[in-house]
């Protein structure tokens, strides 16, 4: 129970981020994206450490869920930490600035909660249970609610292109044109 509690306070601290990012810029709470994420990374650990124990699936299903877990959570960390500046993203007092809407950003506007999900449904796949489904299912829901918020609210607040954004790159569902524009500015970034 306390996982779901713990993962919930991270993402509750994600919005409030995202608010004082953009209202108050209050140097205490600019900290608080790490501290939800730390909240997030332990809740799941918990989950699968509780979620073990009592684990009936067989090696095979598990190891195959496993890689691709392993898979989308590598994908989750190179589109939040390495295909943006991180410090600039995350670390810097938010000022008007341009959406970045290249690689991975090209995609669709939140490619994020898509590895996400997919990095959370392979755990279940891999650890089974109505429980942990419930667990899962949570956080991902919380990160959909999120990611609206952000396209709602903050990012509109936050990056002066970010209406062009929205016309040009779909929101979470990549189409033929993003999949191509995300191909051709990986390429031309490496």
């Amino acid at each position: 129970m306390w996982q779901f509690i713990l993962g919930s306070t991270g993402f509750i601290l994600y919005f409030i981020y995202d608010i004082n990012s953009v209202r108050m810029k209050n140097a205490v709470l600019q900290k608080f994206f790490a501290a939800g994420s730390i909240l997030v990374v332990v809740s799941l650990i918990a989950e699968l450490y509780a979620a073990w124990g009592s684990c009936q699936r067989k090696i095979g299903t598990m190891t195959g869920f496993g890689l691709g877990g392993f898979l989308f959570l590598c994908l989750l960390i190179y589109t939040l930490f390495f295909a943006l500046p991180f410090e600039e993203t995350y670390c810097e007092e938010n000022k008007l600035r341009a959406a970045y809407t290249e690689g991975m950003y090209g995609l669709c506007r939140h490619p994020g909660v898509l590895w996400f999900a997919g990095a959370y449904l392979c755990m279940w796949g891999m650890v089974g249970g109505w429980k942990q489904g419930i667990y899962f299912f949570l956080m991902i829901f919380w990160n959909y609610l999120y990611i609206i918020f952000q396209d709602l609210w903050t990012f509109p607040r936050t990056f002066f292109n970010y209406k062009e954004y929205q016309q040009s790159t779909p929101f979470l569902i990549p189409n033929r044109k993003s999949i191509l524009v995300c191909l051709r500015t990986i390429r031309k970034n490496d």
